[in-house]
């Protein structure tokens, strides 16, 4: 049976966007003729949590609301390249637990994260949605593959705009950085769009 991961901020104790975490377990039940759902709220009361400081809460469930879960300390990743990888046929429309493909790929990049490219537009790392600087504005591509509770949050607030992102535009911005549900919008933890080592004009890049 197919497995499903929540992955969830908690800070000093305070959990965040559980209700769009919630929100999209729910759809995910919806979506498989499940009906119920588990209670994200109710789990994370039932753990023992007396730390401060920054945690990621893992919480896998499959459809029969069998559940695990792991608190595990989170220190946000600087990442030194990235690299743009076409792949027109990879799905992931709902957070399934399992990775292989994501990770079949980065272990044939010659980058530490990838940047997934289908059919010729901009998607998303192999763990986190994209913002992309053009002047003082922000924006995300509107081809996302999974469609982030940080994103959605952020879009909600209007700091982000949505766009078209493709290979041929991908120049006119000068900066990105990664969103999540652990990393939040962050214009001081950004990367220079030179930081993606396959950039169109500067060499092709590979169908993985």
């Amino acid at each position: 049976m197919s497995q499903f991961i929540e992955s969830i901020k908690v800070e000093d104790r305070e959990i965040f966007l559980l209700e769009l975490h919630q929100k999209r377990v729910d759809q995910t039940f919806a979506h498989f003729g499940k009906e119920g759902s588990i209670d994200l709220s109710k789990i994370y009361k039932n753990l023992e949590n007396d730390g401060d400081g920054l945690f990621k809460l893992r919480i896998v469930y499959d459809l029969e609301r069998k559940v695990r879960t792991q608190l595990i300390p989170y220190a946000l990743p600087e990442i030194h390249s990235f690299q743009l990888v076409e792949n027109n046929s990879y799905d992931y429309s709902f957070k399934f637990e399992d990775r292989k493909e994501l990770e079949r790929m980065k272990m044939k990049a010659k980058a530490e994260e990838i940047i997934i490219v289908k059919n010729n537009h901009i998607t998303d790392t192999s763990y986190s949605n994209l913002l992309f600087k053009k002047g003082k504005d922000w924006f995300t591509p509107a081809t996302y593959l999974l469609n982030g509770v940080q994103r959605q949050n952020l879009l909600k607030q209007k700091k982000v705009k949505e766009t078209e992102i493709t290979l041929q535009n991908i120049k006119d911005f000068s900066h990105f950085q990664l969103i999540n549900a652990l990393n939040d919008f962050n214009e001081n933890f950004i990367y220079p769009i030179g930081r993606i080592l396959n950039l169109p004009g500067n060499e092709d890049y590979p169908e993985l």
